[in-house]
């Protein structure tokens, strides 16, 4: 079973477009990752092993790849106010990055938050 779907953008993310368009990703995508690669063909350790934890759990998630959109890239970091990708978002809310979302899964808690 396919649990990620991997996002395409319809239309070119402009400076003046970059918060709404953001904004639009996370408000509109239950569970959403901005990671560096797709759900298929991670590109960093950090996104791989999300992916990985997401797998595992069995949740459905979109995927979105930075590494095509140099404004997301950087727009994102600035959005959260978070420094590093990949970033993990629920219901609208940022939950972290790579290293918090691996020790929810540790510690039990992030299944819960992600199936409550």
């Amino acid at each position: 079973m396919q649990t990620a779907q991997d996002i395409k953008l319809e239309k070119p993310v402009t400076p003046f477009s970059l918060k709404e368009t953001i904004n639009g990703l996370i408000q509109d995508n239950k569970l959403m990752v901005f990671m560096k690669g797709t759900s298929l063909m991670p590109q960093c350790g950090y996104s791989a092993q999300v992916v990985g934890i997401m797998s595992e759990l069995g949740v459905e998630y979109k995927a979105f790849n930075i590494l095509e959109e140099p404004l997301i890239r950087e727009g994102i970091k600035e959005f959260s106010q978070w420094p590093t990708i990949p970033q993990i978002y629920y219901k609208g809310e940022f939950i972290g990055g790579c290293d918090i979302v691996t020790e929810l899964f540790q510690k039990g808690e992030l299944e819960a938050i992600l199936k409550a």
